[in-house]
């Protein structure tokens, strides 16, 4: 559970009403209290109208006078000073109300990620516990900065809110993920074995399968549906110089357009820097980086030396029989046979399985 989703009263009775309170019970007056505390009278009014804190020292004595702990006391002012700072953060907050209207509140409560509160200065502080920062200038550094390479669509510029809070979501189901240290070595061999994932049909059993390979290599695998108006298709990134981060949305509904996302992705790791940033779907990538994962994800899952024998392939049957030879399955071929022009986007699509992705 997040912060932002823990309860968080927003008023709580001052300590001098406790104190108020078992005076009435013993029939004291507050010089009655003052004369047992050793505290002068004007002191004992302070406390309990407010005005006054409950120190160490204060406790100790209303613990002997007035029963229970002193560590009673310290928390009873504690949690009060607690409350009223709660006060004026929200108070604070109502300034940024309209940052609200660039993410995408209604959707991060249906999925649970922040309560319903209907005051919006409530909704933006839970929001901003969410994204795990203080305030909304923290915000924009800490998630726009590192998208800025992304912003050169203008409408992206307006959806940039709803792709942060995407990026938030797989970055904590990642923190989830326990990950071996990073090695490459290992995680080539976990990319060569995946391979032979792709023949099963239940992602939600590949999906599994594949996270505990990548995690044993230092990469955390999740996924994760968009919110919508989010056309993000996936997201690599180093989340510490020993684990990586690798993340597909639910927008591929393709055997062969799943893998191949997986595969791309995975080039990114293999190929391309530690401090780099890869978002898939949105304008503003680097066409070098990218034409390179893509060769990457193609050689991958069918390796140069195939290239003969998949130019040859036409006919149904000859498709299956080269795809159980490679361990794969056939969608996969046929999306590559239509990409390279072999095929026309019409053809053998039957071959491919589809995936009906359930929302978490």
């Amino acid at each position: 559970m997040t912060d932002a989703l823990l309860f968080r009263p927003t008023w709580m009775s001052a300590p001098g009403d406790t104190i108020a309170e078992l005076l009435d019970e013993r029939e004291w007056s507050q010089a009655d209290l003052a004369l047992r505390t050793g505290f002068t009278k004007k002191h004992v009014n302070e406390l309990v109208r407010g005005r006054a804190s409950i120190t160490a020292n204060a406790a100790e004595r209303l613990s002997a006078v007035l029963g229970s702990t002193a560590e009673f006391w310290i928390t009873r002012e504690a949690k009060y000073q607690a409350a009223q700072e709660r006060l004026r953060t929200l108070e604070s907050r109502k300034t940024d109300t309209g940052w609200l209207s660039e993410l995408p509140v209604q959707w991060m409560i249906k999925q649970g990620l922040i309560l319903p509160d209907t005051n919006r200065a409530a909704r933006v502080d839970a929001c901003l516990r969410y994204f795990g920062v203080a305030n909304v200038d923290a915000w924009r550094e800490t998630y726009t900065a590192p998208l800025a390479a992304f912003r050169s669509s203008a409408g992206l510029s307006r959806r940039l809110g709803t792709l942060a809070t995407w990026l938030r979501v797989v970055e904590l189901e990642a923190a989830r993920v326990e990950c071996l240290p990073f090695e490459l070595a290992t995680f080539r061999e976990v990319l060569s074995s995946a391979r032979g994932l792709t023949a099963q049909r239940d992602p939600q059993r590949f999906l599994h399968e594949l996270r505990e390979l990548c995690a044993a290599a230092g990469v955390a695998v999740v996924w994760s549906p968009a919110p919508p108006g989010c056309a993000v298709h996936g997201v690599t990134r180093w989340l510490s110089s020993t684990k990586a981060l690798l993340a597909l949305s639910a927008r591929y509904r393709t055997d062969d357009q799943l893998w191949f996302s997986f595969f791309h992705e995975a080039g990114h790791i293999v190929k391309h820097g530690k401090k780099l940033l890869f978002i898939e779907g949105v304008d503003g990538l680097d066409a070098d980086k990218e034409a390179e994962a893509d060769r990457y994800a193609a050689s991958t899952l069918i390796p140069s030396e195939h290239n003969t024998e998949l130019a040859a392939l036409r006919t149904e049957l000859a498709i299956k029989r080269f795809a159980a030879s490679l361990s794969l399955t056939p969608g996969i071929v046929v999306g590559r046979l239509q990409h390279d022009g072999m095929l026309s986007h019409a053809q053998m699509n039957h071959l491919k399985v589809r995936y009906e992705w359930a929302t978490p």
